[in-house]
């Protein structure tokens, strides 16, 4: 299956540069067009059906994360690629599946690729999200038939949906405004859509404390 793709960069080098990389790395991928601004890329968005957004983020007039603003987001896997690591986080909090830092390597953009191709099948199907239905169901099940009332599970809000954590992998939260970072064991992390006092009433009953 071919999946449509646009980048947008207004240095037109690095667009021409993504093209020939996806080109030989990512035969999936079917680039239908490049655009220089955000005001191109809405034209190209409503002639063409695209699957996935290659967007730079530092772009005279409208950047990226304006330019994700105007449009209906969920409809799009959103790949943002900058040359500064500091944008991370506000880029992984705006909803985009990842960010790719320029200059781009193969390897990391086959790697990208095939994580936007998997969400967006994921949310085609909606798997995941009856895949968390059903575990939390269970979850609930389970604490009700063994009648205990300590909170062994939780479903997150994330990037990607919604996910089940376990609170004894939980090592400790990190509040950002209205989001929280849970640091989990085997360095994985989950930005999480909740702020930080939504998960202290629900693990009031937990071995945590607030520093």
């Amino acid at each position: 299956m071919k999946y449509n793709a646009i980048v947008v960069d207004d240095e037109p080098g690095l667009c021409k540069a993504m093209e020939l990389l996806l080109a030989g790395n990512c035969p999936e991928i079917n680039v239908c067009g490049t655009a220089g601004s955000a005001r191109e890329a809405r034209t190209i968005l409503k002639t063409c059906k695209v699957d996935i957004i290659f967007l730079d983020i530092s772009m005279p007039g409208e950047d990226g994360f304006a330019f994700l603003r105007s449009i209906p987001g969920e409809h799009y896997c959103i790949i943002f690629t900058t040359a500064y690591q500091s944008y991370a986080l506000q880029a992984i909090k705006s909803g985009a599946i990842d960010y790719l830092l320029k200059p781009i390597d193969a390897p990391e953009l086959k790697e990208t690729v095939a994580k936007a191709i998997q969400y967006y099948e994921l949310r085609q199907s909606k798997s995941e999200a009856m895949k968390v239905y059903h575990e939390s169901l269970d979850n609930l099940q389970q604490q009700i038939q063994s009648g205990e009332n300590e909170i062994t599970k939780i479903t997150v809000p994330g990037q990607f949906g919604f996910r089940v954590v376990n609170v004894a992998d939980m090592m400790y939260l990190q509040a950002d405004g209205n989001y929280t970072i849970l640091h989990l064991t085997g360095l994985d992390t989950i930005v999480a859509s909740l702020p930080i006092i939504e998960f202290e009433e629900i693990l009031v009953n937990r071995e945590f404390f607030s520093t």
